[in-house]
């Protein structure tokens, strides 16, 4: 099984998930990791999707500054971060149909790149939905925290410990 360490690791992800805000990402996949239990999702694909969400986010800056209208009129992140995600996680030797539907969950996780309408959420795109909205904050302030690369590491291993530990709880 691909942990979320090795995505972590990977330098595609340490390019664009730092871009859009590593602080982010892990809040994002805790969320979704125990928004799984609620939603009957597999809680290790919902923490994969979680982390890597916005990992197709373009900087749109103009005169040094975030420019909100740019990004509301032109951005296409979750179309760009399944593609992304979904190529990264074949590489890393995920398996191909969790790739699949982890992809899928980034491009549904917000309406910004997509048309107008309604669109029935599956559960595990609804929990990533859910988990990058309760890590919101006034601004987009979420993308731009920061903790330690050490931290950082450290919290990605203890929720790859706690999956571990969902999946042990489960065999007996």
């Amino acid at each position: 099984m691909v942990t979320l360490i090795d995505i972590y690791k990977h330098p595609i992800s340490q390019k664009y998930i730092r871009r859009s805000g590593m602080a982010h990402a892990i809040s994002v996949a805790y969320h979704s990791f125990h928004l799984a239990k609620k939603y009957s999702v597999r809680p290790d694909w919902a923490a994969k999707a979680g982390f890597l969400h916005d990992i197709g986010h373009y900087e749109w800056y103009r005169n040094g500054k975030w420019d909100y209208k740019l990004y509301r009129d032109y951005d296409i992140h979750p179309i760009k971060g399944a593609e992304r995600a979904h190529k990264l996680l074949v590489r890393l030797g995920e398996d191909k149909y969790a790739a699949k539907e982890i992809a899928h969950a980034i491009l549904f996780h917000t309406e910004s790149a997509l048309p107008k309408g309604e669109i029935e959420l599956s559960p595990l795109q609804k929990v990533i939905t859910l988990a990058d909205e309760k890590d919101k904050q006034p601004g987009n302030l979420h993308h731009y925290r920061n903790i330690d690369v050490q931290k950082e590491q450290a919290l990605i291993k203890q929720l790859d410990q706690k999956i571990n530990d969902y999946y042990s709880s489960k065999k007996c």
